[in-house]
């Protein structure tokens, strides 16, 4: 679990440089032929960890409920987004492995709701879905370089 957490915390701080770096045009611009944006894949990573390993535990969220379900599954980017909204994406992208990690450690995870998820992999723990949760980062960080590439041939 360990190296779990760690490789987490490094895609989080990944993600963060990058909501922190991208030109605000970038960030919020949604391509033809797409149907979201960088800052929408980013929050949804947020969102998705914390549904698929806090309340597939029947757990509280750690982050705001309102935040996760504005970028959970089914959603798309929509009204303009603050400057409050990226901020508070930073912080959670910045905590959200700490908490983790704590609670984890801290026995919390105790019952886990069974999920299979759109890859088809079933999730049985809290384990097994800190583990997926790497996987779809990586599928998100994909979707995130496709949409560079695509406003680069714009350029």
């Amino acid at each position: 679990m360990k190296k779990l957490f760690e490789i987490t915390e490094i895609i989080h701080a990944n993600y963060n440089h990058l909501l922190t770096t991208t030109p605000e045009e970038q960030l919020f611009r949604i391509p033809e032929g797409s149907n979201n944006n960088i800052f929408w894949n980013i929050g949804h990573v947020v969102a998705t960890q914390q549904l698929l390993v806090y309340k597939l535990s029947k757990l509280q969220t750690r982050l705001d409920w309102e935040l996760v379900k504005r970028y959970s599954k089914g959603t798309f980017p929509e009204e303009k987004v603050t400057q409050e909204e990226v901020k508070r994406v930073s912080e959670a992208l910045l905590a959200t492995p700490g908490w983790t990690k704590e609670d984890y450690e801290n026995g919390l995870f105790k019952e886990y709701t069974p999920y299979t998820t759109s890859a088809n992999v079933t999730l049985n723990t809290a384990e097994d879905a800190i583990a997926f949760n790497i996987f779809h980062m990586g599928l998100h960080t994909g979707t995130i370089q496709s949409l560079q590439r695509k406003m680069a041939k714009l350029a």
